[in-house]
């Protein structure tokens, strides 16, 4: 557990760089180009090929290849399991170029104009659209690099090798930020077009490196790449249990293309603002539960492919545990802070106090879903290591139901927090249904066996949002609303409210409080800051 935890550790640490720099990419993007359709039709364009990564990359494959690649491990050692990794390479880099060149084509044909415009899309929803089209043609090719990456990057976090991975975001957001300096200060660009389009240059760099930067590690740990199309017996259990996968992850890119496009037609600002808020809310998740859920996925895979179902349940629980432990109380600090934080980070520039406003109650609702979002992204990979990838698919499809008719129910009266609250009642549909079915199929997996743990965070989070909600309303009548009191309410609310919820928490004695000293001596031994 020692060990795991330190893997976790060293994730966690990576992640909260990668999200810090994206947050400065947000910032950057929000005081260049505001809410406009502009921004908007950027987003909606960027998340296509993101999309189809999650489709063929992330997602699918990454269900069907760990499992696969340890039990190659275990039966051919390395050899096997590199012989594997060329495969899979080949026949991704094959199917992405070819999703690449077909969607480039349809997006730049504008054929869907006048479909569009016959079943009574109005004139400014149309150019929204076409915009984001254009930009589309640009951002597909992303999607080559990043799907590839997503395969290296489940290869070496089975090699235990998890530093590369986490660093991939990285090298995204360094060359998307070199884009917005650089067309806007730098003199690159001179008008807004230019800079967008300088922007999708941007997304490009950055994703050759996420691709090359994983796969030169693989390539020290003795990997030879070369075009092997054969279709070998692991292979075709691969593409067998990508086969569900694909479609639960189907049904959500078109959820997500489908309410981006409402978003879009909605008004200028609808997309920038989920986008945003989306952003603020991933930062917890990103750092902690993806980094809980990264570890724990190879050995929960690795266990499940001993039988050792023992051990699959206690390693389940204790991600579950640590993930709840982290970001139920992320969720409350993020809604009761959510006006000094958008004011602090995004408000400058194009983006303004209107747009503050606007997104204050998306960002409070997104923060309410937090914990499922969560919740879901472990639960998920408890059934892709026991390769059980029906279940997601079913899964995907009630979040799918859920997610569009709540949205086109709720976004003529709430507007853009209505597509919010239906991205959020969606996702707890989604955990609900996970959990139950992984509880049936095991019994030592039902979420009972945690309420004790979560009955000591609930408390601790009470004793956090008490103390949140008076450090802001006593700095906000002494100082008055001001970026400084913004600093001032975010440098004492949030270090305080940790504080006494972690103090809360070890008083309660959660389990697993014991281990953290030592994680903590091993990571001050690994700075140089105490010796071994």
């Amino acid at each position: 557990m020692s060990k795991q935890l330190e893997r976790i550790g060293l994730v966690a640490g990576t992640t909260m760089v990668s999200r810090v720099l994206g947050l400065i990419r947000d910032m950057l993007t929000a005081a260049v180009f505001g809410t406009t359709a502009l921004a908007s039709a950027f987003y909606t364009a960027f998340t296509l090929p993101n999309l189809f990564r999650r489709l063929l990359g992330e997602g699918a494959l990454t269900a069907a290849f760990v499992p696969t690649l340890n039990e190659e491990l275990e039966r051919r050692q390395r050899a096997g399991a590199f012989e594997l990794v060329s495969q899979v390479a080949s026949w991704l880099l094959v199917a992405t170029l070819a999703v690449v060149a077909v969607s480039m084509l349809v997006l730049g044909s504008g054929w869907w104009e006048g479909g569009a415009a016959a079943l009574g899309a109005a004139p400014e929803t149309i150019a929204r659209w076409r915009l984001g089209a254009e930009l589309a043609v640009w951002l597909f090719p992303y999607m080559v690099f990043v799907c590839l990456a997503a395969a290296f990057s489940a290869a070496l976090q089975t090699l235990e090798r998890f530093l590369e991975p986490a660093l991939s975001p990285i090298w995204l957001n360094l060359a998307m930020i070199a884009a917005l300096v650089g067309g806007t200060w730098g003199g690159w660009a001179a008008d807004g077009d230019t800079r967008i389009r300088l922007l999708c240059g941007g997304v490009l760099v950055g994703g050759f490196f996420q691709m090359a930067v994983p796969a030169v590690a693989l390539v020290r740990e003795g990997w030879r790449p070369r075009l092997d199309l054969r279709r070998s017996e692991q292979m075709r259990a691969i593409v067998g249990l990508m086969g569900p996968t694909v479609l639960g992850s189907a049904v959500y890119l078109i959820n997500m293309a489908l309410l981006r496009l409402v978003g879009l037609s909605l008004n200028d600002a609808a997309v920038s603002l989920l986008n945003l808020a989306t952003r603020l809310m991933e930062l917890p998740i990103g750092v902690f539960a993806v980094a809980v859920s990264t570890v724990v996925f190879p050995l929960i895979s690795r266990q499940a492919a001993q039988g050792d179902w023992s051990a699959f349940a206690a390693s389940y629980r204790r991600g579950m545990r640590l993930i709840l432990a982290v970001n139920i109380p992320a969720a409350v600090g993020l809604a009761l802070l959510a006006e000094p934080i958008i004011r602090l980070l995004f408000q400058r520039g194009a983006f303004d106090a209107a747009d503050t406003g606007a997104m204050v109650p998306v960002l409070a609702v997104f923060a309410a879903g937090l914990p499922f979002f969560s919740f879901v992204n472990l639960v998920l990979r408890a059934f892709y290591a026991r390769k059980d990838t029906r279940t997601p698919v079913r899964a995907a499809l009630l979040s799918f139901a859920v997610n569009l008719g709540l949205g086109l129910l709720l976004m003529g009266p709430l507007s853009t927090v209505g597509l919010a609250l239906a991205s959020n009642l969606a996702i707890v549909a989604q955990a609900w249904y996970l959990q139950a079915r992984l509880a049936r199929g095991d019994p030592a997996l039902a979420f009972h066996h945690l309420w004790r743990d979560l009955l000591k965070i609930a408390a601790g989070v009470v004793a956090m949002a008490v103390v949140v909600w008076g450090t802001r309303t006593v700095f906000t009548l002494m100082l008055q609303a001001s970026w400084w009191c913004d600093v001032v309410v975010l440098a004492a609310g949030i270090p305080l409210g940790i504080a006494v919820y972690g103090a809360t928490l070890w008083g309660l004695r959660i389990e697993g409080r014991d281990e953290l000293p030592g994680l903590a001596d091993r990571f001050m031994v690994r700075l140089g800051l105490r010796r071994g």
